[in-house]
């Protein structure tokens, strides 16, 4: 699988160890974040990763700044991306089976780096459902689209 990695300063060790371990399993990682720990905008790496993903150029990202908020409001920006934060392997594994979420992100200054891990791996493992969760995500499509929701009005 080919993935991007993104992050910011304060992320960096934690990018690091991810990106190793995600090398170890052999995906392809493709780093869009910065490799020192001066000051560094997260939205710049959310911004490069989300980009990568919704083009289709690779499958999946991982993204990671002090809390995994703001990396992961900025990827959302971008047409086409569903990111996640997750502080836990639960929510990944369901981030991904019923929201088909193609990003997942946390925090460097919330979780240690074993628990990123298994939130990692328990979303590289699961496979979106589709199904009832179709017409949610499509849904969510249809909001992206339009800045609007025929289902709300």
């Amino acid at each position: 699988m080919k993935l991007v990695i993104g992050n910011d300063h304060t992320a960096v060790e934690m990018k690091n160890e991810i990106k190793a371990y995600l090398e170890s399993k052999g995906h392809e990682v493709i780093n869009v974040g910065t490799d020192t720990t001066d000051r560094f905008h997260y939205p710049v790496a959310g911004y490069k990763a989300a980009k990568l993903v919704a083009s289709g150029e690779v499958d999946g990202g991982v993204l990671i700044c002090g809390t995994g908020v703001g990396i992961s409001l900025a990827a959302n920006k971008v047409k086409g991306v569903r990111a996640c934060v997750c502080s836990e392997p639960y929510t990944a594994k369901l981030s991904k089976m019923h929201n088909n979420s193609n990003i997942i992100a946390f925090g460097a200054r919330v979780i240690g780096v074993e628990l990123a891990k298994m939130i990692v791996d328990e979303w590289l493992n699961a496979e979106y459902e589709g199904g009832r969760h179709a017409e949610r995500v499509a849904m969510i499509s249809e909001i992206e689209e339009t800045g609007s929701l025929k289902a709300a009005e």
